[in-house]
């Protein structure tokens, strides 16, 4: 394959990402782990299982050989949940024009990833494992964005941070459009601690927003929402600050405030779903804990990233002392330890 960009990563928002730029006339190849989606792609220019009903360039094309996929690329991008990222990187790695540092590497990831330390950022840790050229080289591109939106060409805005200016507009350049404004950013942590911990406020939204809807003479409405959100918000900044955020302004950017509302409020995202559900279909029943819900999360049909990013920003609340009960107190339901009602009762009673 002659392409010079590669997304590794088949499903909905890598898929997105990369009708993108093959719509600007490039050539562009996706690593999927499925079989069946790289036929789909390569024989139908489709993603019918992640990203149905919307019809891809024929400059895309898809494999299931990792290396096939990175080798020689100019630009690389990761888009593989952080549940299996760091097992792509490590597969990524032999790559030859990936050894050689030849390769500029963004990540579209959110999450943390596990390590003997504890949680971590997504970047630092793949920082680990790539070779030296890429340290402070990466770029982390997130913002108020679904697949189902821009891959429809909907009006969308994202950052791309880096600590290196020029990856950074790289990559900017790479992805903008007339309907898709690319910023760039220096804030690397604070512009992946916001779209981690997002999807944590987003399942406590989505739960929420299911008890609103069952109870007629609910006492929970929208002003109710925002008074949620801002409390998420808040979360959300206090943890960027003890991870090392470098400007406060993330959190009331498009970064922050921005992908913060689109998770919580529409109806495309997942983790708003999984709390939603967790209400009316008890989808937690068959999990005993946060551990075997991880396990078995394939069990649900879908995959709300905020299930792992709530277990470990409990632990990174307890390490640092942060004081962020809605994260944390969202953890204890996702670990059978909190009904949610009482989750719920509880917020409020502890802002009187």
């Amino acid at each position: 394959m002659d392409a010079q960009i590669a997304v590794l990563g088949a499903g909905a928002w890598g898929t997105a990402i990369a009708k993108v730029i093959a719509e600007k006339g490039k050539d562009v190849v996706i690593w999927s782990y499925e079989e069946e989606t790289k036929d789909d792609i390569n024989q139908r220019n489709q993603n019918l299982k992640f990203l149905p009903d919307v019809t891809l360039p024929e400059t895309i094309k898809a494999t299931t050989d990792i290396e096939e996929a990175a080798e020689g690329r100019k630009f690389l991008i990761y888009a593989v949940p952080s549940l299996f990222l760091l097992d792509t990187v490590k597969k990524s790695i032999l790559v030859n024009s990936i050894r050689e540092g030849e390769t500029t590497i963004a990540v579209i990831t959110k999450g943390f990833l596990p390590s003997e330390n504890g949680p971590r950022l997504i970047l630092e840790s793949m920082e680990d494992y790539l070779p030296g050229f890429f340290r402070q080289s990466l770029v982390y591109i997130s913002g108020p964005s679904h697949a189902e939106e821009v891959s429809r060409g909907k009006i969308t805005g994202l950052i791309a941070a880096s600590e290196n200016a020029k990856n950074s507009i790289r990559f900017r350049d790479l992805l903008k459009n007339p309907l898709l404004f690319v910023y760039s950013s220096f804030d690397v942590r604070g512009v992946q601690v916001a779209a981690a911990a997002k999807n944590v406020i987003a399942i406590a939204f989505g739960m929420l927003d299911a008890i609103k809807t069952d109870a007629d003479d609910s006492i929970f409405g929208d002003g109710t929402d925002s008074l949620l959100l801002a409390a998420g918000l808040n979360e959300i900044q206090i943890l960027g600050k003890a991870l090392g955020a470098t400007h406060m302004e993330t959190f009331t950017s498009i970064a922050g405030i921005g992908d913060l509302d689109v998770t919580c409020r529409s109806v495309h995202g997942r983790n708003r779903r999984f709390g939603r559900d967790i209400i009316e279909k008890n989808i937690l029943a068959p999990f005993k804990d946060i551990d075997d819900l991880l396990a078995r999360i394939g069990e649900i049909g879908y995959l709300p990233e905020g299930v792992a990013a709530a277990k470990y920003i409990s632990i990174l609340a307890e390490k640092h002392k942060l004081k962020m009960p809605v994260s944390v107190g969202l953890c204890k339901i996702l670990n059978r330890e909190m009904e949610p009602l009482e989750y719920i009762q509880n917020f409020f009673d502890g802002l009187r």
